[in-house]
């Protein structure tokens, strides 16, 4: 049996249907989703402190500090009688922030107008007892927030030390030599102008940063004479001169002979008085015996 042909009218009907019908599932779609985030939505009171703590954080670490434009720690380079200024600036900060200077452990004293926002401290003029200090810039409020310059003071070698004094034969003798260096200077010891051959069992070398020592043992005659301590880098270098001057050895105390002696002489008064034990007995009762005899 044939179809008869739609008519237009019936034809927009059934377009209606189904643009009503896919509505419909579309709508149950859109609930279910909305039902699904109502059940996994936290309660307001909750809600709103957590995001407040998670984003707490983001606030205070978002604030940097930077020494003369730098924003890592670092080590300035510098030598005796410079000046060098040092300016501690905050950064990604909407309020105005004060700031604290600390030399090492200690606080530095600052001016009122010289702690908001950006602060400067002046080392002038740079010595060598500033070699390895650290400057630090901290944030009041949290401290935690900080950076820091630690100071390189670069310079030759000095060299000091003293001369011994005059020692005897077969005894130790130390010469040392005091050194400030920076950088660390490269250490050598000569005798009478020429490189020390340092024998195993007569001589000891002792060397650190501050100290370079060189000990003889059991000196002889021949250890008499100029030793120079000397110290390079790249800096510059410098020498020091000691003078050992090596005594005859004097007579020793004759505590052996002594000794010796004294056992001989406390021998022969224990011997002596065992032997005439018998005579200082009959001397000893006949004196006792002596007051009765007067009394009578």
């Amino acid at each position: 049996m044939s179809q008869q042909p739609r008519t237009t009218a019936q034809r927009e009907l059934e377009g209606a249907g189904t643009m009503q019908t896919e509505s419909q599932e579309t709508s149950g779609s859109h609930l279910s989703i909305s039902e699904m985030a109502q059940k996994s939505r936290l309660p307001t009171p909750y809600g709103v402190p957590v995001l407040a703590v998670l984003l707490f954080p983001c606030l205070v670490t978002g604030v940097e500090l930077a020494i003369n434009n730098r924003s890592d720690n670092q080590i300035l380079a510098t030598k005796p009688g410079r000046e060098e200024s040092l300016w501690c600036t905050v950064h990604n900060s909407s309020r105005a922030e004060e700031l604290r200077w600390y030399r090492d452990s200690g606080t530095v004293n600052m001016k009122d107008g010289n702690k908001m926002n950006t602060t400067n401290i002046c080392i002038l003029p740079v010595s060598k007892t500033d070699n390895g200090v650290s400057f630090t810039c901290k944030l009041v409020r949290n401290e935690s927030i900080q950076i820091s310059v630690t100071l390189d003071v670069q310079f030759p070698p000095l060299l000091t030390g003293e001369d011994p004094p005059p020692v005897e034969e077969k005894n130790d003798v130390t010469l040392t030599c005091n050194v400030n260096s920076n950088p660390q200077a490269e250490m050598v010891w000569y005798k009478d102008n020429s490189t020390l051959t340092l024998k195993k069992d007569r001589y000891q070398i002792y060397h650190t940063s501050e100290v370079f020592q060189l000990t003889i043992k059991k000196v002889e005659k021949s250890d008499n004479g100029t030793y120079t301590c000397e110290a390079k880098s790249v800096l510059g270098g410098m020498k020091k001169e000691f003078h050992l001057t090596v005594e005859d050895r004097k007579p020793g105390f004759p505590l052996e002979a002594i000794i010796a002696a004294t056992v001989v002489v406390l021998l022969t008064v224990i011997f002596g008085i065992v032997a005439r034990r018998e005579k200082i007995f009959k001397c000893f009762k006949k004196t006792k015996q002596t007051p009765g005899e007067t009394a009578l």
